[in-house]
C-alpha cells in the first residue's frame, strides 16, 4: 500500500501527459480545473449536510445509521479525490461516488451497519464550572 501512495503522484502525471497529448494542453488544464470545482461544490454540500444532520440529531433524541454517516464521509472522500489533479483519483472518485459498489467495498472491509444515538441533555446542562455530584469513600480510612 505504501508502494501506491509513493508512485501515485507519478502516474498520476503520465496519465495527464497522455491526456495532454490526446486531446491538448488547454482541454487537459480545463479537465482538470472542472474536476477540482465539482469537488469542491461537492466538498462544501456535503461539510453543510453533515453539520445540519448532527445539529439536528443534537435537538432531540435522534438515531442516525452509521450507514447514512458512512455515505457522507464517502461522499466527502470523493469529493477530495476530485480536486486532486489526475485521472486515477478521478476514478477513485467516481468508484466511491457509486453507492451500491461503495457499500460492498465497506460491508468486504469489514464495516457493519449500527445506529449511533445522539441524545441532547434536555434535563440538565452541564456548564464549564458546575459541581459534579457523587458519592466518594475514602480507602485509607477502610485500614484503620
Amino acid at each position: 500500500m505504501r508502494w501506491f501512495f509513493i508512485l501515485l503522484p507519478w502516474m498520476e502525471l503520465f496519465t495527464l501527459i497522455q491526456l495532454g497529448s490526446r486531446i491538448g494542453a488547454v482541454e487537459a488544464m480545463l479537465y482538470i480545473l472542472a474536476t477540482f470545482l465539482l469537488g469542491l461544490a461537492m466538498l462544501r454540500a456535503q461539510g453543510m449536510g453533515i453539520v445540519n444532520k448532527l445539529r439536528a440529531a443534537q435537538g432531540g433524541a435522534a438515531v442516525i445509521p452509521q450507514q447514512l454517516l458512512g455515505d457522507e464521509l464517502a461522499l466527502g472522500l470523493a469529493a477530495l479525490l476530485l480536486m486532486v489533479p489526475g485521472l486515477i483519483t478521478d476514478f477513485l472518485a467516481l468508484i466511491v461516488l457509486l453507492g451500491p459498489l461503495r457499500r460492498r467495498i465497506f460491508t468486504a472491509l469489514g464495516g457493519t451497519v449500527h445506529a449511533a444515538t445522539y441524545q441532547s441533555r434536555t434535563h440538565h446542562e452541564s456548564r464549564p464550572g458546575d459541581p459534579i455530584e457523587g458519592e466518594f469513600r475514602r480507602l485509607d480510612d477502610d485500614e484503620r
